[in-house]
């Protein structure tokens, strides 16, 4: 099972050394790659791996970037997974077309790897903070991923690894409804069985150490749907 901690980017591109140029420096950046050498294989291996985020070439064979970037927008479970849209069409109707598609970025080629790293990392502050090691906070109650610490106002909280990453999951979108089956995939993986009963068990250890010290609990239980915070 991959490290639910180390961020996976999904890269999408034809051209095996830009690829392998690219899988390179993410990987030197701490980050777990995958990739695709066209769009009927992205399409694969969004379906099986889930990645936080994708890098994906407009020009390929098979099924193109910007076909593969529509599909996954449209459907709920993959439109929340930013895409970056590498492509040499540098003409302002090419790059408003990719943004209009859905794609949350567009990098025009030829580029610099390291301002495509720079951008992935803003990209995943954006929507997973806990995957960047961005400090994060909801009310009193304090997370820093790179420490692996937590606090609610000055108390430090002694939380176990899963309940540190289901915390993190809530603070990354307060007031959202997250389903057993997603906090499932998040928190623990989805290449492994987990009971979904498993969940409700961490989320009531999670509670009594987010209220050791007093206070109101600031995780919700949402009858028939699942937990938020706030």
């Amino acid at each position: 099972m991959a490290d639910r901690h180390q961020p996976t980017v999904l890269v999408v591109e034809d051209e095996p050394a830009q690829r392998e140029v690219l899988k390179y420096n993410l990987e030197a950046e701490g980050f777990a790659v995958l990739t695709a050498a066209n769009g009927e294989e992205a399409m694969l291996v969004v379906n099986e791996a889930a990645p936080d985020i994708i890098v994906l070439d407009w020009m390929m064979p098979v099924l193109s970037g910007i076909e593969v970037c529509r599909r996954l927008k449209m459907r709920p479970e993959t439109r929340a997974i930013p895409i970056i849209m590498l492509s040499a069409r540098s003409e302002e109707v090419d790059r408003v077309r990719g943004l209009e598609t859905g794609a949350d970025d567009y990098v025009i080629k030829p580029y610099s790897v390291l301002e495509l790293v720079a951008r992935v990392k803003a990209q995943l502050r954006r929507v997973r903070p806990s995957l960047v090691g961005t400090m994060m906070q909801y009310e009193d109650i304090r997370l820093d991923p790179e420490a692996y610490r937590a606090y609610r106002d000055e108390n430090t909280l002694k939380l176990g690894p899963t309940e540190f990453r289901l915390l993190a999951a809530l603070m990354e979108r307060p007031g959202k409804v997250w389903s057993r089956d997603q906090l499932l995939d998040r928190v623990w993986g989805r290449d492994i069985y987990v009971d979904t009963r498993t969940v409700d068990v961490h989320v009531g250890r999670l509670r009594k150490v987010l209220c050791q010290f007093g206070g109101e609990d600031p995780v919700r239980t949402v009858r028939g749907a699942g937990y938020a915070l706030g």
